[in-house]
């Protein structure tokens, strides 16, 4: 035995993960990507696309977001960015979570983290559904969590946003956590061209034939523009930009049917803020190559240093009567950005025009200077959505599981109330199917229904949070269980173990509900000999320590070693497993057809930790007798759980708090000494009441 427990203890080493390498994230990338330079030590690299051009970031989440799991380890994912904060992809790396090691498997795990693609890290992102039948007019965003491992997906959530967010304010400080404004349907102002112009609602970049050709000094293209030596101080670039967006503004600016054209086109396209462009000197706003509906060649934009996505919106652009003459025969084009993308119209950005020049003449070669306009519409024409609160994972979870944990609450509630009468309830004459069917809901309700089959894993990550490796917040992810752990700890302190494993447990109901159909099927009962039986008691303490042992010495191998608990086979998925696990679930619960509950009197970790109820409960709650084991027998002889010393006494360490012994001791037709006190028609002196 001693061997044993130093291999378990010192099979391996403690082992940090380690950053990828290169290579190694150049394996997990695919094209059109590739791997650029590396920005800092905690896993940041470059995001290049299939020109080598600057596409974003890729990073793992273990470094920058090193939240615990239930293993007290992080969930490491590599996350692609792209430059506008839109989830190119999210892969798994690693996990530990106990559920998908070696229970449902990574494959829904993966299949959660693909819904990540092509959301932008300024939306709202939530685990969970819509509550109250919401969501199709919320500004949330929401993912399907993976059933029976909601606690383990919600970490990774947060890992994932924790470590995007640190990328982007150290790397794309211009994205936004939170939805940008929209123009102001009620926003009513009269407004005319000249209006327009004297509010600044309408900007202008002029640049001279001299400006342009000055950009060019010092270059091979220096010579490659005659108009500038004929006319020096006429306009090469009169670029004229207004938005759209708000209603007010367009009227101004558009004719009746190009106004009413515009409002159709932000009627199927709401998160879109059009903007008209007219170009009124010689450079143009496109090149002879340019296709409608694409991004414009030689304008571009960007906001806080990021790329903004201009593309043509398809409409051509007739202007209001009152606009000045000289812009009829102007170049005009009404373009559209995406304020999904975190594009905030009322704050500055960029519209920048480009100026080409070829030199050669067989293969001549392109040279480009830069001119940009500063933009901004005033804030009276939005309205500012408020943020979707962010709620603390834990309340998400409160909210989710909000109806499930009202019926937890009122279960427990008429649990607790029944058992401070079990006298009464012991009386019952149907008794034992009101036992089954709490057992019935014990096993739907609680462990099916609601996953709350409580395991050692818990303890085992709370011993560790305390030891500095691990965190209690991981314990708020699952508030249904954390119901059930509060309720199973007042019931250790007021009868000891047996109110959760002799009630609540729902491994150990099937059990129970197993020995029932071998009495069905008459098969024979066994009960091991009493030597077997007092040494088989120490397997669950061995066991317990063991565990413990390994997460705090070798914690890498805990997710195999908790699988002497066959709880997340027989409960979590169904028995869907492979068979050495269903195995040793299934052969437990056959086992029980003749040895009542053999897994949860003897392996049983949990069990086992639970035992330190029987010396730190508050009160003995089982009435004895003098009489009771001396003479009489009987609550000895009937107790399934052996929990019965020779000398009457209860061993509450053993005891699951059946009531057959309660039912017993009241019932004046089966326990002996009343028995007898009544055929002699009076009641003796050993019939005194005996306090333990």
């Amino acid at each position: 035995m001693l061997r044993a427990l130093i291999l378990w203890f010192f099979l391996a080493l403690p082992a940090f993960a380690a950053s990828l390498s290169r290579e190694q994230v150049a394996d997990i990338v695919v094209a059109p990507y590739a791997v650029g330079d590396e920005i800092n030590e905690k896993g940041v690299w470059q995001l290049r696309n299939s020109g080598g051009g600057e596409a974003g970031y890729v990073f793992e989440t273990g470094e920058l977001a090193p939240l615990p799991g239930f293993s007290g380890k992080p969930i490491n994912m590599l996350v692609m960015l792209d430059l506008e904060g839109r989830f190119i992809d999210v892969k798994l790396i690693s996990q530990h979570e106990p559920v998908f090691v070696s229970g449902l498997g990574e494959a829904p795990f993966r299949e959660f983290l693909e819904q990540y693609r092509g959301h932008s890290i300024n939306e709202p992102i939530v685990v969970g559904t819509p509550y109250g039948g919401a969501g199709s007019g919320s500004d949330l965003v929401y993912l399907d969590g993976v059933t029976k491992a909601t606690a383990s997906v919600r970490i990774a959530h947060e890992s994932i946003l924790a470590a995007t967010l640190a990328v982007a304010r150290e790397k794309m400080k211009g994205i936004q956590s939170g939805p940008p404004p929209k123009p102001d349907p009620d926003h009513r102002e009269q407004l005319d061209w000249q209006g327009l112009i004297e509010a600044g609602l309408v900007g202008r970049l002029r640049v001279t034939n001299a400006e342009e050709d000055a950009a060019f000094d010092n270059t091979k293209w220096a010579a490659d523009d005659a108009t500038v030596d004929s006319d020096p101080n006429g306009l090469y670039l009169d670029l004229y930009a207004i938005d759209l967006g708000p209603g007010s503004i367009a009227k101004a600016a558009l004719s009746p049917e190009t106004y009413a054209e515009t409002r159709r086109f932000l009627s199927r396209a709401p998160d879109d803020e059009l903007y008209l462009l007219i170009e009124a000197g010689r450079q143009g706003l496109v090149s002879e190559d340019f296709v409608r509906n694409t991004a414009p060649d030689r304008i571009s934009a960007q906001q806080d240093g990021l790329p903004l996505a201009l593309r043509d919106a398809d409409i051509l652009a007739q202007l209001a009567k009152d606009a000045p003459a000289t812009l009829e025969d102007a170049t005009k084009m009404v373009v559209r950005l995406d304020r999904r993308l975190g594009f905030d119209p009322s704050r500055d950005w960029e519209l920048t025009a480009q100026a080409v020049r070829l030199h050669g003449m067989f293969q001549p070669e392109a040279g480009e200077a830069k001119f940009s306009l500063t933009m901004k519409t005033p804030e009276r024409f939005f309205v500012f959505p408020q943020v979707p609160e962010a709620l603390p994972p834990w309340r998400e979870a409160l909210r989710n599981r909000a109806t499930d944990l009202w019926v937890l609450s009122g279960f427990l509630v008429l649990l607790f109330g029944a058992l401070l009468l079990q006298s009464r309830l012991a009386a019952l004459r149907l008794f034992t199917p009101v036992r089954l069917a709490i057992l019935a809901i014990t096993i739907g309700f609680v462990g099916y229904w609601g996953q709350g089959q409580l395991s050692i894993v818990t303890p085992i990550a709370v011993i560790r949070a305390l030891t500095g490796n691990g965190s209690l917040e991981v314990l708020l992810y699952d508030p249904f269980s954390l119901l059930i752990w509060a309720a199973a700890i007042l019931g250790f302190l007021l009868w000891g173990r047996g109110f959760f494993c002799g009630w609540l447990c729902p491994y150990g109901a099937i059990q129970e509900f197993a020995h029932h159909i071998g009495r069905f099927l008459n098969l024979p009962k066994w009960e091991p000999p009493r030597s077997l039986a007092r040494a088989l008691l120490w397997t669950g303490p061995v066991a317990l320590a063991v565990l413990t042992g390994i997460a705090l010495v070798t914690p890498d191998h805990i997710e195999k070693a908790v699988e002497v608990e066959p709880f997340k086979t027989a409960i979590t998925t169904h028995f869907a497993r492979p068979w050495p696990y269903v195995l040793w679930a299934a052969g437990w619960i056959a086992v029980s057809m003749v040895w009542f509950k053999g897994f949860c009197r003897s392996v049983c970790p949990l069990g086992a930790a639970m035992r330190l109820g029987g010396l730190l409960r508050l009160r003995s709650w089982i009435p004895r007798r003098a009489d009771c084991g001396s003479p009489c027998q009987l609550c000895k002889v009937r107790c399934n759980y052996g929990a019965i010393a020779k000398t009457g006494q209860i061993r509450y360490s053993e005891c699951f708090q059946c009531l057959d012994c309660v039912k017993i001791h009241d019932d004046p037709k089966l326990c002996v000494p009343l028995v007898l006190a009544a055929k002699k028609g009076k009641r003796g002196p050993g019939l005194r009441e005996a306090a333990e």
